[in-house]
């Protein structure tokens, strides 16, 4: 299971994602309210502006203070550094 950081040390998994979104459009914005009365949103924000909203396979909403691409960067970065390949170069130099 692949986790992902969304700021302030919280974590999605990876596995589970859907969607990472700009929260500015109004079907987002109804996506976020719908959530919130289902009792499905989660706020990472900290208190801060919402940059990113992601839509996970579970019907849960989390909010990010961190910008989308920032959010997928990091997903990216995650799989093509594998702790497999580092331990594959360590048993080559052998």
């Amino acid at each position: 299971m692949k986790l992902i950081n969304i700021g302030f040390g919280n974590m999605v998994s990876a596995g589970r994602l859907i969607a990472i979104v700009s929260p500015e459009s109004a079907p987002i914005k109804r996506i976020i309210q719908e959530a919130r009365e289902k009792g499905v949103l989660i706020d990472a924000t900290y208190g801060r502006r919402t940059r990113a909203v992601i839509v996970m396979d579970s019907d849960h909403v989390v909010l990010s203070a961190i910008h989308p691409e920032t959010v997928a960067n990091r997903i990216y970065d995650r799989d093509s550094t594998s702790d497999d390949s580092v331990e594959e170069d360590e048993e080559e130099d052998d």
